[in-house]
């Protein structure tokens, strides 16, 4: 982490720690509710930290890793495999906008949902992203 040259904004690294928060909160089948009573917060507190939308503070992030059964260091793993993707994948434009949908599909906590949206997805890339909206609609509504 420390010698590679791409650097990570801390709001990256926030979305980063709260997507591993999320990964072993699920994995261990507890709800936002249950962490965030452990914790003494609401669900939507915790669902921000795992948003990355809030930032979590050193001690409370101690206190997350114990609850989990975790170190803290386990938040952090692959953080500098995602700093060395950046360039790749996330470059310019495109990459603010993947990191805005990123974020966006990881909020939707429904399941089928998700699917739905990865099918809307899929079916717009196999079009070449033309889809159907708006077809057939002229500049002249006469």
């Amino acid at each position: 982490m420390g010698g590679c040259d791409v650097k990570l904004t801390a709001s990256q690294i926030d979305a980063h720690v709260g997507r591993r928060m999320r990964q072993r909160r699920e994995y261990l089948g507890i709800s936002q509710g249950r962490l965030g009573r452990h914790l003494g917060l609401t669900f939507s507190q915790v669902q921000k930290y795992e948003k990355g939308s809030n930032r979590i503070g050193a001690g409370r992030l101690y206190l997350i890793a114990d609850f989990l059964g975790v170190p803290v260091q386990y938040f952090f793993e692959g953080l500098g495999d995602e700093a060395a993707a950046i360039p790749a994948a996330k470059g310019g434009r495109r990459g603010e906008e993947l990191a805005v949908l990123e974020e966006a599909f990881l909020s939707i906590d429904d399941g089928d949902t998700r699917r739905s949206v990865l099918a809307l997805v899929r079916s717009l890339a196999a079009t070449g992203g033309s889809g159907t909206a708006g077809a057939g609609v002229t500049g002249n509504p006469h």
